[in-house]
């Protein structure tokens, strides 16, 4: 659903006001004034109308993953984040009122299906078993599956040579279903954060999730480790929320394709993951 406009007189007071605050200079210090932009609106009973009223969204994300959603020193940071951001702002929400919940893998379900969040904008890989308990827009992202080895380590090209090898990944996330489904031994925990250290102690020879992911991982901490072999696997990238909840579903849908055309979300990625990543197109999102 679209977000619907302001009366045409109202958006044409607001363009007299405007013309009139640069006729007059501005205020009176000399500094230009402009007309904020007219608040949305939305259909009454629509999550839109209720978070656009409420003022505030809560978002959950990851905290642990460079380039995407990453907890700093001023907040979460990231693409992810960004992404975030742009849909509060479609909603007349600023940054200071959002809130940011950290989600990860294991928890993002039950967060959407307990109402703890609102959405959830975390690496969320859109598959048919998880649109059985929530709903998905986008995807805004296509990602892959690889791997992350030590610098020094030339056994491990590609998947076929983690075949009975022990691999960490992240408990309830596609990368680890697929590293059992291709004979791997995996070692799960419940942040790709805590998969280094056992791969620097030898635990295991591996970590393997999304490539976007391992990127990150390998820029926070040059010098130690390597991204190897291609992706094995797409991974689509989408926002959950609510089950069965489409206005909202595809509210987002709309939100993202402006963002696309925009360019704001061209902007987001070089700022975020685009400083280790090269910009590809958007995939379009899927309006089931």
């Amino acid at each position: 659903m679209k977000r619907m406009r302001l009366p045409l007189i109202a958006l044409a007071a607001a363009g007299a006001l405007a013309l009139s605050a640069c006729a007059t200079g501005g205020t009176p210090g000399g500094e230009q004034t402009t007309t904020p932009e007219p608040e949305p609106t939305f259909e009454a009973g629509t999550t839109m109308a209720e978070l656009a009223e409420a003022g505030s969204i809560t978002i959950g994300t990851k905290f642990d993953q460079p380039l995407f959603g990453l907890n700093g020193p001023n907040g979460p940071e990231g693409f992810d984040v960004e992404i975030g951001k742009i849909i509060a702002s479609e909603l007349g929400i600023a940054e200071e009122d959002i809130e940011w919940k950290e989600a990860v893998s294991a928890n993002r379900e039950p967060f959407i299906q307990n109402g703890e969040v609102d959405i959830v904008i975390a690496t969320y890989t859109i598959n048919d078993k998880r649109k059985e308990v929530v709903s998905f827009a986008g995807p805004y992202y296509m990602a892959g599956q690889s791997i992350l080895t030590l610098a020094d380590n030339d056994d491990i090209e590609s998947e076929d040579d983690l075949v009975g090898q022990p691999v960490c990944s992240v408990t309830g996330s596609t990368p680890a279903a697929k590293l059992a489904e291709i004979g791997a031994e995996p070692v799960l925990t419940d942040t790709y954060s805590n998969c280094l250290e056992p791969l620097r102690s030898g635990a295991v020879v591996a970590v393997s999730t999304d490539n976007v992911i391992l990127a990150g991982l390998a820029a926070q901490n040059e010098g130690e480790f390597k991204v190897v072999g291609e992706p094995f696997t797409e991974e689509p990238y989408g926002i959950g929320l609510a089950l069965e909840d489409t206005e909202f579903r595809m509210w987002i849908n709309d939100v993202l394709e402006e963002a696309y055309e925009d360019g704001r979300y061209e902007e987001a990625w070089n700022a975020t993951a685009g400083t280790v990543l090269p910009f590809v197109e958007p995939p379009t999102p899927d309006r089931y």
